[in-house]
């Protein structure tokens, strides 16, 4: 099954964008991240849209966050990707005449919208912030390991 790896990508993309000093181009994003300039432009669309990038053209231009990330949560930018399910499971037919086939778009819709509102409780609990300052002590620790070694 191919997963929707939208939202690891935006999270990448802030990181990367909190880590630069003015403006970045998609062309460079995607270079870094070894992924398509079209799939960070794509990405980017809905975060603009959301106010959490803001885009600006001509020489100097580029891609750079439009709000501090200490006030987006994961559910932030999850729903700026507009991603119609947060899993892949699906019903069958939305509306059978079979009795039994309703029971199981119900006990499996039922199971769904739970599912999905606990992982939105939690993405809402987490700022994307967190993520680098987490990043950042994984490196100093990596390095600090790494020097040991020597």
């Amino acid at each position: 099954m191919n997963r929707d790896s939208r939202l690891s990508v935006a999270l990448h993309v802030l990181l990367h964008m909190q880590e630069m000093d003015g403006p970045i181009t998609s062309e460079t994003l995607g270079s870094m991240m070894d992924t398509n300039p079209v799939v960070i432009r794509r990405t980017l669309g809905g975060l603009r849209d959301a106010k959490i990038v803001a885009a600006g053209k001509g020489h100097g231009g580029g891609w750079s966050l439009a709000t501090d990330l200490e006030k987006v949560s994961l559910a932030d930018v999850y729903e700026s990707l507009e991603v119609s399910s947060a899993f892949g499971i699906g019903l069958r037919e939305e509306a059978p005449r079979c009795p039994l086939e309703r029971e199981v778009n119900r006990a499996v819709g039922d199971a769904l919208a739970e599912a999905e509102a606990h992982l939105m409780e939690r993405f809402r609990s987490i700022k994307v912030a967190d993520l680098i300052e987490t990043a950042r002590k994984e490196k100093k620790d990596h390095a600090r390991r790494h020097h040991h070694r020597r």
